[in-house]
C-alpha cells in the first residue's frame, strides 16, 4: 500500500491523503470505477463500443490497482498476463473531479512496478484514438507506438503501445529483507 499527502491547489489548507491498494477484479470499488469508465468508453466509441467492450471484462483479473483520495475511490487501473513476459495494462480510469491531478501516472507506475515484480519484461496497452487525455498519458510516460497486437490488428481506431520495462537484479544477503526499491526499477525511475 502506497499513501502521498499533497496540497490540493483549490484548497490549500486542506491535506488530500492519496492511497493506492494492490487488489483484485472482485473490489467493489475498482468493479464501480470499471462501470464509470465503460459508460464514458461506451460515448466516446459510439458503434465502436461492443466490439472493444467484448475484450474489457473485469472478472477473473489478478491484478488490480484502486486509488482513494480521503476514503473515496477516484481511480484504477489493471495489468494481466499478455504472454509469459508481457502484461497489458487494462481498465485505466480516473474519476472527472479528480483529474490533472498526476492520480493516472500513479496507477501507472504501480501497474508498471507491480508487473516488473512479477518478472515481466514488457508493459502492453490499447487505447482508442478518441481518448486523447489517455494517449497523452502514456506518451508521457515513456510507451511507444507499436503495431496493433492480437485482437486489436487491424482495428482503425486502436492504437497500441509498449513500453520495456528494467529488471535491475541486485544481490541481498539471506539475513535481509529486500526494500521493494532494491528490487525492481522502472525505467523511469533508473533514468533519473
Amino acid at each position: 500500500m502506497i499513501f502521498f499527502m499533497f496540497l490540493h491547489p483549490n484548497k490549500a489548507k486542506k491535506m488530500q491523503m492519496i492511497k493506492i491498494i494492490r487488489t483484485d477484479s472482485d473490489n467493489k470499488d475498482f468493479i464501480e470505477l470499471a462501470k464509470y469508465l465503460d459508460a464514458d468508453l461506451a460515448e466516446r466509441d459510439g458503434d465502436d463500443h461492443s466490439f472493444y467492450a467484448q475484450f474489457n471484462k473485469v472478472d477473473k483479473i489478478k491484478y488490480a490497482v484502486v486509488v482513494y483520495e480521503n476514503g473515496k475511490p477516484i481511480g484504477c487501473g489493471a495489468i494481466k498476463e499478455y504472454t509469459p513476459n508481457t502484461m497489458e495494462i487494462k481498465r485505466m480510469y480516473t474519476s472527472p473531479g479528480s483529474r490533472g491531478k498526476g492520480i493516472a501516472t500513479k496507477v501507472l507506475t504501480e501497474l508498471e512496478i507491480w508487473a516488473t515484480e512479477l518478472s515481466c519484461e514488457k508493459c502492453v496497452l490499447e487505447t482508442g484514438k478518441r481518448q486523447p487525455e489517455a494517449i497523452a498519458l502514456y506518451e508521457k510516460n515513456g510507451y511507444k507506438l507499436i503495431p496493433n497486437y492480437g485482437q486489436y490488428a487491424g482495428i482503425e481506431n486502436s492504437l497500441c503501445f509498449g513500453k520495456e520495462m528494467i529488471i535491475r537484479r541486485i544481490h541481498i544477503p539471506a539475513d535481509e529483507e529486500p526494500k521493494a526499491a532494491d528490487i525492481i526499477l522502472t525505467k523511469k525511475i533508473i533514468e533519473r
